[in-house]
């Protein structure tokens, strides 16, 4: 019997290992290097495209090699002590307690090098907290599970966005990845609204969060700081090159951690003014009036949009939820008469267990409305109730 049984589990092993090579041989053919981003079999720190990364790149080889060579020094003295005046050649050990010679070199030495290793690096690290005669400032709001990104100084100003992971590439998640032969180099990166900047500015970023602790952080730019509720925190980059460049949230902030991407899109001076030209006029554009009443009709066409941006994929195109997100379809909040409660949850989140959900106070007024009016009246929710965005600006109050 357990001859059986042994054969039978190594045979369920050997099934199991191949599955396993050929999935990472599938994944492996679909995965190709990104310039701005990871490269594959990457050993090295990101190519520097920025003052301080360079400086980052640079200070890591100064210690590596300082590291290196306190470690080959060391070990030589210590291998040569030990075969040059061993037992069996006639050494015999000698006989002290105390050396001051020995004390004054071993400690000596030691404070020299951590004082050649400090300078440099605190160098680096002073340049990295220099944010004055900025540019451009920005302010990032790290949030479950985008960011939010408004210019507050500079060409642009009053410029603002949700980036979040593009919907497509959600999907491809959801479905196992990119499938072999795939050329999708930029996979769990790309998001829908990439934020942009000048080439050769000084870009101050001022960073905070509404829910938990995020992390914006871009290699290449050799950025990586903390955004925390409740605080503010700033840094700087000035990029160096035209080009897109990624980097992730480096905070474990929640189950959607691994699709809060960071797109950086660095333009030349003419190519950015233009951006910002485009932008405020699709602002404009967007522009609601805050004293418009709105038909069931129309608002529900504008929440679909919004729904389909920010809650989809989450709560399911169908509205169904998955695993542990509750379903929007038949929700008895949805379908309250109470209209009151809906807002609140959107404005302020929830807590606990399955009906946890982050707070959605970065979207406008409108688009709040009109999110809660396209749930009420879509799926099997028929409830032919309309929420306004003085409703929802009153209940912000």
């Amino acid at each position: 019997m357990m001859r059986i049984f042994s054969k039978a589990l190594q045979r369920r092993s050997a099934a199991l290992l191949a599955l396993g090579l050929s999935g990472m041989a599938s994944v492996a053919h679909a995965v190709a290097d990104l310039p701005g981003g990871p490269a594959v079999n990457q050993l090295n720190l990101h190519p520097p495209v920025t003052e301080i990364a360079t400086g980052q790149s640079q200070l890591h080889w100064l210690m590596l090699v300082i590291c290196a060579i306190i470690f080959v020094a060391v070990f030589s003295v210590m291998f040569y002590s030990i075969w040059k005046h061993r037992k069996s050649v006639g050494h015999k050990p000698a006989d002290f307690h105390e050396s001051l010679t020995v004390e004054v070199i071993w400690t000596a030495i030691p404070f020299l090098i951590v004082i050649g290793m400090a300078l440099p690096a605190t160098k680096v690290v002073i340049a990295m907290k220099d944010t004055t005669n900025a540019d451009l400032t920005v302010k990032i709001t790290g949030m479950q599970w985008r960011w939010g990104y408004d210019y507050l100084r500079g060409e642009g100003e009053g410029i603002g966005f949700i980036s979040a992971l593009d919907r497509s590439h959600r999907i491809l998640s959801d479905e196992g990845g990119p499938k072999a032969g795939s050329d999708v180099a930029d996979y769990l990166l790309k998001v829908d609204h990439p934020m942009v900047v000048p080439v050769g500015k000084k870009i101050r970023l001022i960073l905070t969060a509404n829910d938990v602790i995020h992390s914006w952080a871009v290699p290449s730019f050799g950025v990586h700081q903390d955004a925390i509720p409740g605080f503010v925190r700033d840094t700087w980059f000035r990029a160096d090159a035209v080009g897109d460049y990624y980097g992730q949230c480096a905070k474990i902030c929640g189950k959607e951690h691994a699709y809060m991407p960071i797109h950086v899109k660095v333009l030349s001076a003419a190519d950015y003014t233009r951006w910002v030209e485009a932008e405020q006029k699709k602002m404009a554009a967007l522009a609601d009036d805050p004293n418009k009443v709105w038909e069931v009709a129309e608002l529900t066409k504008r929440g679909e949009a919004v729904y389909a941006a920010n809650c989809a994929a989450c709560h399911q195109p169908n509205g169904k939820g998955m695993g542990p997100i509750m379903a929007l379809d038949g929700s008895a909040v949805v379908l309250d008469a109470d209209k009151s409660n809906q807002i609140k949850v959107l404005l302020n989140g929830r807590v606990g267990g399955a009906a946890a959900m982050p707070s959605w106070q970065q979207l406008s007024d409108t688009e709040i409305a009109a999110v809660i009016t396209y749930t009420k009246n879509s799926w099997s929710n028929k409830t032919g109730q309309l929420v306004q965005p003085s409703e929802v600006a009153q209940a912000r109050k």
